[in-house]
């Protein structure tokens, strides 16, 4: 196997200055540059030969050379004409390496069709095969990419990113915290959350404005199996939390309006343990999906208890 590349501050300059341009801010473009995280981030990621690696922001194909050693198959993508290029010099000659030039993202709720079918086409390859997101991911990026690939049915078994440190701390919050929202509930009822680590600017180049963190989140299939209609309940959290500070009754009677009586919304909330004095941000993340696939049933039922 072809040996990795080791792209450290230095060597990203004199990159950048041979091929006369610069990274970009609007991007996100902040490349790792302690070679230990890096390591560190793909040991997280544990990888084998079974795996299918998705990539996003393949940036100058640093990263990617690392997991292409471990990997089974490494699907990077890159929507910067320029870093695409350079991550074709990098890791292009790796054969296990596929590097697509495209915006990862059809829009923010759903992932390009092409990336999947990637994707895909990579898992069927033989039997047993397994999807890992591992990226440092442009901050610009990570919610919809991550909210979106949980919500597909493919057979994701890891996610190991780099990410703003606010954003991690979002989704691992907890009831009761400031920033435990709908992206928290939405995450937490299908993974496990877990920052590994934090990290301050100066580990990448060009020095990101913020700290950022590497999240881990692997799957909970007995949690994920407990939601009864995804939909429904990425839906309802999202709604509930618009309005977090107010009371849960008038929130759930006012969404449902034209398919619940408030007596039945009573009724519901009740059977939670009686949770008509509480706000959404009080309610910890089985508690929401219990009540979400409640409310779905007596509303698929056409409103009989």
């Amino acid at each position: 196997m072809k040996a990795v590349v080791r792209q450290t501050r230095a060597y990203l300059m004199q990159m950048f200055e041979q091929h006369g341009f610069h990274p970009r801010s609007d991007l996100g473009q902040n490349f790792l540059i302690d070679i230990n995280i890096i390591e560190s981030i793909v040991r997280s990621a544990e990888l084998t030969t079974k795996d299918v690696v998705l990539e996003v922001g393949a940036g100058t194909g640093g990263m990617t050379t690392f997991m292409a050693v471990e990997a089974g198959e490494v699907i990077s993508v890159e929507y910067d004409p320029r870093m695409y290029q350079l991550a074709q010099e990098q890791a292009g000659r790796f054969p296990n390496v596929t590097l697509l030039h495209m915006d990862a993202l059809k829009n923010k709720n759903r992932i390009a069709p092409e990336v999947l079918a990637t994707v895909e086409s990579a898992l069927a390859v033989e039997p047993g095969r397994r999807l890992k997101l591992v990226a440092n991911l442009p901050y610009n990026i990570a919610t919809p990419l991550i909210s979106n690939l949980i919500a597909t049915e493919l057979p994701w078994d890891r996610i190991v990113v780099t990410v703003q440190l606010e954003l991690a701390e979002r989704m691992a919050a907890a009831p009761g915290i400031a920033n435990y929202g709908s992206l928290a509930a939405w995450v937490q009822a299908q993974g496990r959350v877990k920052i590994i680590r934090r990290m301050p600017p100066e580990v990448f180049w060009p020095r990101p404005k913020v700290d950022s963190a590497v999240l881990q989140i692997v799957p909970d299939p007995e949690a994920r199996a407990r939601i009864v209609d995804r939909e429904f309940y990425h839906d309802f959290i999202r709604k509930v939390f618009t309005q977090r500070r107010k009371l849960l009754r008038p929130v759930v009677c006012g969404l449902y309006s034209q398919k619940l009586t408030k007596a039945q919304v009573d009724e519901c909330l009740e059977a939670e343990g009686d949770v008509i004095g509480a706000r959404a941000e009080q309610l910890d993340v089985p508690k929401l999906v219990s009540l979400a696939n409640r409310l779905h049933a007596v509303m698929a039922s056409d409103g009989k208890p």
